[in-house]
Parts: C-alpha cells; sequence; structure tokens
C-alpha cells in the first residue's frame, strides 16, 4: 500500500522538475535579488535587480511583470525605474499617500523616455531583457522600491511570497525567496567595499509545457541531393487559428488596424498548413571537398507581430566546426564541456536582428560553412539536418524522422557502369 502511494508520488515530483529543465540551457534561469540598501522609520529602502541568466530565451515586448505576496501588512511609499499596475485602497493613510497598497503588487517596468528623476540604472526598456548568451550587458532590469510597515531589522523583516512572472505570457515559475549572503559593492574608485544590509533571492524557471499545449514554430527540410522538400508537419502548432487565418493576398490586410497587436497577444496568422507563426527552413546547399554550407531561412507568418532580438538555438554535431556565418552573429552554447554540438544565431545589430511581421519583409536568412570531419561527416540517415531547434527559446517541431529528404539510390548509376564497359569490350572485339 505504501509503494502504491510513494510511486505515484515520485512520478509528480521527477516531472515537476523535468517540466522546467531545458537540456540545451540547464542552467537557464531568471534570478530576482532584493538588496536592502538602507533602514527608514518603518521599513527599507530595497534594490531589485531581475537576471536573466538563459542562454537563448529573451523577454520580448510587451516586457515582464512581477507580483508577489506580502507577508504582513506592508505597502510602498515609492518606486523608482518601476511602477505598480494598481495603486488599491489607501484611504486609511492622511497626509502622504503610498503608491502601493494591494496585498497583492502587480509591478512593470517603466517605458523608455521618462524623467530622470523616476530612471533608475538598468531599468525604463519597457521590460524588454536580452537573453544572457546574447547580450550579458542588457540581460538585466532594476527598479528601487521603499517598503513601509515591514519592520526595520534583519529579525523582524518578513520575506514577501508567492512570487509569479509573465515574461510577457505563462510558463515561469518562482521558488519561494531564501536569504542569501549579503551582495557586496565597489566604489567607483574601486577601493573600498560596502555591503547590502540583507539579500534574499528568488529564482524562476521556464517550462514550455506551462506556457502553451502547441509548438509555436516548426522545421522544414531541403537539399541539393534530393528534389524533394520535407515541409513543416500539418497542424505543428495545432490548428486552433485555422478559422481566423488570412490568405496572403486578402484584401483585409489593407484595412486600418489589420496589422495592430492586441492586447492579449492574439495572433494574425497567414492560412498555412502547419499554422505556426515561425518557419525554420533548413537546406543542405552545397558539398565541397573539405566543407559543406547550409542556408537557414526564418519566415515570419503573424501579421500582428515584429520579432526584436530574435534567437535561434541549433543542436547539430558539426557545428563543433563552424567556419564561418554569413549575415547573422554566432556564439557556441556549451550545455556540457565536453560536448560542443549546440550553437546561438542571433541577428545584427541594426541589420537584422529585427524579423518583421509577415509579408515579403518577413524573413530573414543566412549561410553557414562547416569543416567536414572525415571520421563522422554523412549525408545519410539524415545526419545533415538538425537533431533540435529552438526560435526565441521555444523548441520548434521537427518533421518525422522517415521523411527526411535521402539520398538517391546509387544501383542505377552502377548499372549504368557495367553497361558501358560491356558495350565498350564489344566495341574492342569488333574492331
Amino acid at each position: 500500500m505504501r509503494l502504491v502511494i510513494i510511486i505515484p508520488l515520485c512520478v509528480i515530483v521527477l516531472f515537476s522538475y523535468a517540466a522546467a529543465y531545458d537540456p540545451l540551457d540547464p542552467n537557464g534561469n531568471i534570478t530576482i535579488k532584493w538588496d536592502v540598501m538602507s533602514w527608514t522609520p518603518d521599513g527599507y529602502v530595497a534594490v531589485v535587480t531581475m537576471s536573466n541568466f538563459q542562454m537563448f530565451r529573451h523577454i520580448p515586448n510587451p516586457g515582464w511583470t512581477l507580483g508577489w505576496s506580502w507577508a504582513k501588512k506592508e505597502v510602498i511609499w515609492t518606486m523608482v525605474g518601476a511602477q505598480t499596475t494598481e495603486q488599491g485602497d489607501c484611504s486609511k493613510f492622511k497626509g502622504n499617500v503610498p503608491h502601493c497598497c494591494k496585498k497583492t503588487p502587480t509591478v512593470v517596468d517603466l517605458l523608455p523616455g521618462v524623467p530622470y528623476n523616476q530612471q533608475y540604472s538598468n531599468c525604463c526598456k519597457g521590460g524588454v531583457v536580452s537573453a544572457w548568451g546574447q547580450d550579458p550587458s542588457s540581460a538585466v532590469s532594476a527598479f528601487q522600491v521603499s517598503v513601509g510597515q515591514a519592520g526595520t531589522s534583519n529579525k523582524t523583516v518578513k520575506l514577501p511570497k508567492n512570487f509569479t512572472l509573465l515574461a510577457p505570457g505563462p510558463g515561469y515559475t518562482c521558488g519561494p525567496a531564501k536569504v542569501v549572503p549579503s551582495t557586496v559593492f565597489l566604489t567607483q574608485d574601486k577601493r573600498r567595499k560596502t555591503q547590502a544590509l540583507m539579500t534574499w533571492n528568488v529564482t524562476c524557471t521556464y517550462s514550455q509545457f506551462l506556457a502553451r499545449k502547441n509548438p509555436s514554430c516548426c522545421v522544414s527540410l531541403s537539399s541539393f541531393y534530393n528534389e524533394t522538400i520535407t515541409p513543416c508537419p500539418t497542424c505543428a502548432c495545432g490548428c486552433q487559428n485555422k478559422k481566423n487565418c488570412v490568405k496572403s493576398d486578402s484584401k483585409f490586410l489593407n484595412t486600418p488596424g489589420a496589422h495592430t497587436p492586441k492586447r492579449d497577444n492574439d495572433p494574425l496568422l497567414q492560412c498555412t498548413h502547419h499554422m505556426c507563426p515561425i518557419r525554420v527552413h533548413w537546406h543542405v546547399k552545397l558539398n565541397y571537398k573539405d566543407y559543406w554550407r547550409v542556408k537557414i531561412a526564418i519566415t515570419n507568418f503573424n501579421y500582428r507581430m515584429n520579432y526584436t532580438l530574435w534567437t535561434l538555438a541549433v543542436q547539430h554535431p558539426n557545428l563543433n566546426n563552424i567556419t564561418q556565418v554569413f549575415s547573422f552573429d554566432y556564439r557556441p552554447i556549451l550545455p556540457y564541456v565536453s560536448i560542443n554540438d549546440t550553437g546561438m544565431f542571433y541577428g545584427m545589430k541594426f541589420y537584422n536582428d529585427l524579423l518583421m511581421e509577415a509579408g515579403p519583409s518577413g524573413n530573414v536568412q543566412s549561410e553557414v560553412l562547416l569543416r567536414k570531419d572525415q571520421d563522422t561527416f554523412t549525408f545519410k540517415q539524415g545526419w545533415a539536418f538538425p537533431r533540435k531547434v529552438y526560435f526565441n527559446g521555444e523548441e520548434c517541431m521537427l518533421p518525422p524522422p522517415d521523411t527526411y529528404p535521402f539520398l538517391p539510390n546509387a544501383a542505377p548509376v552502377k548499372l549504368l557502369n557495367l553497361t558501358s564497359l560491356i558495350f565498350f569490350l564489344i566495341l574492342l572485339l569488333v574492331a
């Protein structure tokens, strides 16, 4: 009886951890750090720093939304670099009115261009945060908060609970706040160290299963040695939007407001058999003696979405021998030090780091030159095609392996050579 109870519990626990584990980015997470910098008559002033340690998953527009529950009856007196979406009921306060009196505040980043007295370092980007592998300097967002009715010492302060993070949609699960050693700061002359009065961390991990039921991108394949193009699987991203899709030549696309994004991020997709917002096409283009060339094309089928700071992560055994990448920036990702088979492609700044909405300009493409390793290189059994593909941190659906472009049968060529040899021998005998 005990085994009957224990085994399902173990499975649930293991699944819950596995759901937020990405084999290509095993250490990827978003860490939210609270540093108490000073005490006030009824609370403290803290700096909240959000660091995105995910290698190829960034926080796109409309940005992050952070929430939590206060442990006691805390209020937010002021905020710099961010704001809460609601003030709540502050009717019991006379004179100075707090910025927020809600038990469960919801905080968002400020937009660019706010006055300087409302800005804080690494703030005011509309909640957009880069991936760590793409730009570590822009993978941080921070704000300052003054908390009242919270206690004025390390022993009386109670840590907030029930943290939630939308970035911008669901998918992140945040653990409990944990007190850690106080953060150490260096002065500008780097001759003196100071430290926070108290520090606690919150770690949030991402699960694609929690974010959505279906994938958000798919992969199609082709090669120079086979005329067959392997398309994305039918309904690869689900066909829920099949009734609301728009044909590429529809007059509806010319109406005002058709391309305006909705508050709920409801897409307007071009009608396709796969019904995916993004398609990644991998084409084996050329084969040289010591090298081979691949063309990568990313197509946007969403008329209401421009993808800024997009990333493409690919797992392939020959990525350990990349010679040159055209039109994209590239950096290897080493989730496991002994295996170098994963890399991240992303757009060049001010050139193609913006993937436009569906239409004539809704695509970006590049070519990759790879050096052959004669011990492992082959075109047989789909070796030339990627094992996994991620767009903006979301795993794309690959076609079934038995549909991959295959090498042509060599038997007719050998038969032709044998026939030519026999015909040549007959001519020689006759002569």
